[in-house]
């Protein structure tokens, strides 16, 4: 039977965890043809077998109160998950997992096939300089071309005060 990689050879646990958030981060929030050339431009892509194919289904999003306040359920959206597992030469195993908005399934199995793959160290390296880091940036451009757009529409509000 072969073992789970759980962990980062050498590393703090935690900085497997903080690894794998920015990478189904970047993965999550990237449009499928940005994902498809990074994933494309891969030098080694692994195969890999399914765990769970694409399941589509619905999740309960929750918000609070003024930020910080007490929690209430918004409402529901269409979520898409799937896991794989890609076989190691010398036996091992890695699982990973993808959760994305939506119902693309390719979108998931591409998430979960990355995070996967950024959880071994022959892989992680180039995962974060080809894929996470490109994907990164290019939201972080998208959201500051949205935020110069609209700030151009900023109107300031103030308040005359009436004397007696």
């Amino acid at each position: 039977m072969s073992r789970q990689i759980f962990e980062m050879s050498n590393a703090d646990p935690a900085a497997l965890v903080a690894v794998r958030q920015r990478c189904a981060a970047a993965v999550a929030k990237a449009g499928m043809d940005e994902l498809e050339e990074a994933w494309a431009a891969l030098p080694e892509r692994p195969a890999y077998v399914w765990l769970r194919r694409p399941e589509t289904g619905l999740a309960m999003v929750r918000g609070r109160i003024g930020g910080t306040g007490a929690p209430f359920n918004l409402g529901e959206m269409t979520m898409t998950r799937a896991a794989v597992q890609i076989a190691l030469p010398d036996g091992a195993t890695v699982a990973g997992f993808g959760h994305v908005a939506g119902r693309n399934g390719r979108h998931a199995e591409l998430a979960a096939a990355l995070d996967a793959m950024v959880q071994h160290p022959a892989w992680r390296d180039a995962v974060e300089r080809q894929v996470v880091t490109p994907l990164a940036e290019r939201h972080r451009a998208r959201k500051a071309a949205q935020a110069a757009a609209v700030a151009s529409s900023k109107v300031e509000f103030f308040t005359m005060v009436r004397g007696d």
